[in-house]
């Protein structure tokens, strides 16, 4: 309980009094200023400790908070509290809601009145700023006493636990710009052509410029006419993610506005490639290694189909962060192997270096004997900028050798790996969800899984 303004105020007019009692010139009036010092200073007293008496109660009030169960991160979103007041006097309140204390706020804190049997609401904005589980504590409410000499601020409400998500309007985005660049008059997703892939889908007439391979020449026999076979793309296929959360993801490039980690960008190829291969009809899953946030075996989630599949992976990630942990490619590969039976499309995603060749060989060999393997890889741009950055200084001439010599020993641990081009996509972070997806429609197409 502190003391308001209002009866630091009286306490200061109560001492200008005094001072004037002091005075020699006024001590000897009708009405000696001294006497009224005491009996102003009497009846303030036993105002205050009234007031106060009244502060120690409970004060009358119900809050309730409003917000949504999962927040996109990274955007603004509304928050309502709502302080319902039991009582019958009016209530003057300073609130301050319990929210998490990294997140970007605005419109807190607000001052109001309420009155007796009645509610006010108010709303301000927060911004989650990274994924994961967010903890909303109880809000803080300041009252004042009834005569407003005092002030105590007390802990009433709800806790509550959100998630923040991805922002999936963002990996929407994200898939028709690399769908787009890819075949512009497909729209999001790329849309079956006749007579493409490996999978049967009718028979029809046969037209101009259909192959003469594609002729079924027993149902022509028993139509009298050229049929023709029309296939389709592979359907009812698992692409699977292994997900490296070890130290090597928590690389930053600061470019621009652009703060994300590579994790969040290889978690956002993730699941825009997930989105873009459930519309084709082919089923999701995920792996995680290297890290300890998702417990010692990593997160598995099961390849699943639908949109209720990309749902599970979504959910299933959300929380995932990456830690200092080294990576172990081949415990992580050996455990996808004995998790996974049918023939599959895995997308290895990690930052390699030097020192990962052999590791990062014998896990692409183990599970190129049964799947189909594409390694990603993400590059520091940061390496980047400094070999073409210009040479005005001594720091400068020491850090472009520096980073070209890593970027050149990185290359050769590339090459050792022994992969196919094709099996390989080294970029950097923000052009990795266009590359999964123009790599995985390429597969689709050629019917290689």
């Amino acid at each position: 309980m502190t003391p308001a303004r209002r009866l630091l105020q009286l306490l200061l007019a109560w001492a200008a009094l005094g001072a004037a009692a002091s005075v020699p010139a006024l001590a000897g009036t009708a009405w000696p200023l001294s006497a009224l010092w005491w009996l102003a200073g009497a009846a303030l007293l036993a105002a205050a400790l009234v007031d106060a008496w009244h502060t120690l109660r409970p004060p009358p009030l119900r809050l309730e908070r409003q917000l949504p169960g999962v927040l996109p991160v990274e955007l603004w979103h509304a928050v309502t509290l709502t302080v319902h007041n039991l009582g019958t006097r009016p209530l003057r309140l300073d609130l301050f809601d319990g929210y998490p204390a990294a997140w970007a706020l605005e419109g807190m804190p607000h001052a109001c009145t309420v009155a007796g049997g009645g509610f006010a609401s108010v709303v301000y904005r927060v911004k989650p700023d990274q994924r994961g589980n967010a903890r909303f504590s109880q809000p803080h409410v300041r009252v004042s006493s009834p005569w407003g000499l005092w002030q105590r601020t007390r802990r009433i409400g709800p806790e509550q636990t959100v998630k923040v998500f991805p922002d999936y309007s963002r990996l929407l985005g994200q898939t028709l710009q690399a769908t787009e660049r890819r075949a512009p008059a497909a729209g999001a997703i790329r849309k079956r052509r006749r007579g493409e892939g490996t999978d049967f889908r009718q028979l029809r007439e046969y037209r101009q410029g259909d192959s003469l391979r594609s002729i079924d020449w027993k149902a022509t026999a028993r139509q009298r006419k050229p049929i023709a076979r029309e296939y389709q793309e592979e359907r009812d296929q698992q692409v699977v993610f292994l997900l490296d959360c070890g130290r090597r993801m928590l690389a930053r490039d600061h470019d621009g506005a652009d703060r994300s980690s590579h994790f969040d960008h290889a978690l956002q190829a993730v699941l825009t490639l997930g989105f873009v291969a459930q519309k084709q009809g082919d089923s999701v899953g995920l792996m995680t290694f290297g890290g300890a946030s998702a417990g010692a075996g990593g997160r598995w989630l099961a390849p699943a189909k639908g949109r209720a599949g990309f749902d599970r992976l979504l959910a299933g990630v959300y929380d995932v962060q990456p830690d200092e942990t080294a990576p172990d490619y081949t415990q992580a590969a050996g455990a996808l192997m004995n998790k996974l039976s049918k023939r599959a499309f895995v997308v290895l995603i990690t930052n390699l270096r030097d020192e990962d060749d052999q590791a990062m060989r014998s896990a692409c060999e183990l599970l190129g004997t049964r799947h189909m393997v594409l390694c990603a890889s993400l590059r520091e741009q940061a390496l980047d900028r400094a070999v073409a950055a210009p040479v005005a200084g001594f720091q400068d001439a020491l850090r472009q050798p520096a980073a070209m010599l890593y970027l050149q020993q990185r290359r050769e641990a590339i090459r050792r790996l022994g992969l196919r081009a094709n099996a390989l996509v080294d970029v950097a972070p923000g052009q990795l969800s266009a590359a999964l997806i123009g790599r995985y429609l390429e597969i689709k197409e050629s019917g290689q899984l």
